[in-house]
């Protein structure tokens, strides 16, 4: 089984999706298994931002937010958990690079995080995957499941 296939796989058992560490692998096969299950992804790289202000900035840039977006983690759940916008048959976000802002705004970071793992719930409880993976060497996060 290739790693795309393996990943398509593991991406389509929606009990699953939520918060995760990126794999420490090239990421086009986890992408290209997004992709293949309708998936729309959202690359974001965290690498320069320093606080929670100009985190919630790059996810709503990023992710296209509707101009309602109040850059708040009120509104953030409030486009985590509607993507009308932006409809498709899933949503993988992989954040990236996110050492720095973990190191600089923990709190804000982990919280962050959080909104994020709840609104995969949500998604799980109407069948729709949604996956965040981010990349980052930090402890506590889950690693991706193998598949069964």
């Amino acid at each position: 089984m290739s790693k795309s296939e393996h990943f398509r796989v593991v991406l389509g058992d929606i009990s699953r999706s939520g918060v995760y560490h990126m794999p420490h692998i090239d990421p086009q096969p986890l992408l290209e298994a997004a992709e293949a299950i309708g998936c729309a992804i959202f690359r974001i790289d965290l690498g320069g931002v320093r606080d929670k202000g100009e985190l919630l900035a790059a996810l709503g840039k990023a992710m296209e937010f509707p101009d309602w977006y109040g850059h708040n983690l009120d509104a953030l759940a409030d486009c985590l958990n509607d993507f009308a916008w932006q409809p498709a048959d899933g949503y993988l976000i992989l954040l990236e690079r996110c050492d720095g802002i973990h190191g600089r705004a923990e709190g804000d970071f982990v919280a962050t995080l959080e909104v994020f793992e709840q609104a995969a719930a949500e998604w799980r409880e109407q069948g729709i995957p949604f996956w965040c993976f981010v990349d980052m060497q930090a402890d506590g996060i889950n690693w991706l499941p193998d598949a069964d």
